[in-house]
């Protein structure tokens, strides 16, 4: 069911895959406070639709250094492998549009015949190989939606306009595979609308793949919601961080102030410059002093590194 509101209702979406680093924290706290700085609901999914590549335990070491860092979310939790039948509607919707097909191409026939992905995204474009029929004698791999040739253009409020040609980006892209598991794009798309999510603001490692989401919120009839894209915190050789870097996992017995030294500097690599006084404070009052200062204008274009301590 959608929920229609002129609330902001924002989210943040880890993967149980491993612990918290510090770029996915600068997402949660950068989602969280424009959120509540505009009065609005933040809420917590967790994206566990790759089931093999989960970790035991991580679903909960989230929520705890979330909780560490004073990031309450509003409302139960949220989680994709709950929202099967969901998605399923959906693709038989996009089924019923005649949009979707079978693609017997594995990811490494693709990668012998199309261009090499942008360095910004790690998508192959797809060439069409399947658009007009399979190989006989082949298993389905994937079930592909056709994209057009027309340029499509969102309003990012850090980023600015920015436009994709999806067929040229990265043709006609998956939403389910062969062995029935469902897409991140598909699932994505279904349950912030199913949410009544309205402000998405993530990394700029996902700007590229939103012009994929805004086409499938087009052809499914659902709301497009106003997106917002963080830089990312590299490395020192400029490199963006793997999810081993820098983790942040909950750790009983933490140095005292430890958190509130990390959230004093992701405010101001996201621009806002805390007073210094505040360093190493209760996380609570900066964010507090975040909810009433925030001003999305400072956000930076750029990333960089960020502090631990």
């Amino acid at each position: 069911m959608q929920i229609h509101s002129d609330t902001i209702t924002g989210r943040f979406a880890p993967s149980p895959t491993g612990a918290l680093h510090t770029g996915s924290l600068v997402a949660a706290v950068g989602s969280w406070l424009m959120a509540k700085s505009a009065g609005g609901r933040w809420l917590l999914r967790m994206d566990d639709l790759d089931t093999p590549r989960q970790v035991a335990g991580m679903e909960d070491d989230i929520m705890r250094t979330l909780e560490d860092y004073g990031l309450e979310w509003d409302g139960e939790i949220s989680r994709q492998s709950r929202h099967l039948d969901r998605y399923q509607q959906a693709f038989e919707q996009l089924q019923q549009l005649g949009v979707i097909y079978p693609c017997c191409c594995s990811r490494k026939e693709i990668s012998q015949t199309a261009s090499a992905p942008r360095p910004d995204d790690d998508t192959l474009p797809y060439p069409g190989t399947c658009r007009d029929g399979m190989r006989p004698g082949v298993p389905v791999r994937s079930w592909r939606v056709r994209v057009t040739d027309e340029e499509l253009c969102f309003d990012d409020r850090r980023r600015g306009p920015v436009c994709q040609v999806l067929q040229q980006r990265c043709g006609d892209f998956a939403l389910r595979r062969g062995d029935g598991e469902f897409a991140y794009q598909l699932a994505v798309v279904v349950d912030d609308a199913d949410t009544g999510v309205n402000q998405v603001v993530r990394g700029d490692d996902l700007l590229a793949s939103t012009p994929r989401q805004i086409f499938l919120q087009r052809l499914l009839g659902l709301p497009q919601p106003g997106y917002c894209h963080l830089p990312l915190v590299c490395g020192p050789g400029g490199e963006k961080l793997s999810k081993r870097d820098n983790l942040v996992s909950h750790q009983p017995g933490n140095s005292p102030g430890r958190e509130g030294r990390l959230l004093w500097n992701i405010l101001g690599f996201l621009g806002q410059e805390p007073p210094q006084e505040m360093f190493g404070a209760a996380c609570g009052e900066i964010l507090q002093w975040g909810v009433l200062h925030f001003d999305a204008t400072r956000i930076p274009l750029t990333g960089g590194e960020l502090r631990l301590s």
